[in-house]
């Protein structure tokens, strides 16, 4: 599994937060409850800068994994697939997997890891055995301590951080992150399909972040 092209790694872009900014927009948008899953998030941020990559990866995957609950997006916003912002997903404190991956991957990228390090992937996630196993469709958020290094994955499924081939059960299809949207097959080397308009719903997330004070 590490070695399929799709967990192959790509350059991305350096990025900040506005605190100001993103408080603002939480307290307008869910008040003192709201403003309050801010807070914890920023002190999430703020002690991770002092940590390693791997502590910062556990610490980020554990606290999105206990604080937000599963709920699939026509519940959450009445829409069939909806990619939240951050502070969307933290002030509803529910989401679906795209959304947990989203949040992750902000986080992350405000904590200091390099965002060359992340790349968002959708994969096939196969359940059952036997005649029973089904894939369904998911999202992960794989990290890369080097370029040619195997990905460590961050799932909302399991709760500890495994590598990329203690990940049978997922199929990469496509990667993304801020420089592009990349695909492959088996023995093709990892190509770029295009930039970031050729996946709509990540284009319209990366504006409305901005708009919340991520740049």
């Amino acid at each position: 599994m590490a070695d399929h092209p799709l967990w192959q790694f790509n350059v991305g872009s350096h990025s900040a937060v506005n605190f100001d900014r993103m408080l603002e927009a939480v307290v307008q948008r869910g008040g003192h409850v709201a403003a309050q899953k801010f807070q914890a998030w920023r002190s999430l941020v703020q002690a991770g800068k002092s940590g390693s990559d791997l502590d910062q990866l556990a610490k980020v995957n554990s606290f999105f994994n206990r604080q937000i609950s599963f709920v699939d997006d026509v519940t959450v916003w009445g829409q069939v697939d909806y990619w939240a912002t951050p502070l969307e997903t933290l002030g509803q404190g529910r989401g679906d997997c795209e959304d947990y991956v989203i949040a992750k991957y902000f986080t992350l990228r405000h904590i200091g890891i390099s965002p060359d390090r992340l790349r968002l992937v959708y994969v096939r996630a196969r359940a059952g055995t036997g005649d029973a196993v089904a894939a369904q469709a998911h999202m992960v958020l794989a990290y890369y301590a080097q370029p040619d290094a195997e990905p460590l994955v961050l799932d909302n499924l399991i709760s500890d951080i495994r590598t990329a081939s203690r990940r049978p059960d997922l199929v990469p299809v496509y990667s993304f992150n801020n420089e592009g949207v990349f695909s492959g097959s088996p023995g093709v080397p990892d190509v770029k399909i295009g930039g970031i308009g050729r996946l709509s719903r990540w284009e319209d997330l990366l504006r409305r972040a901005r708009a919340e004070g991520f740049e």
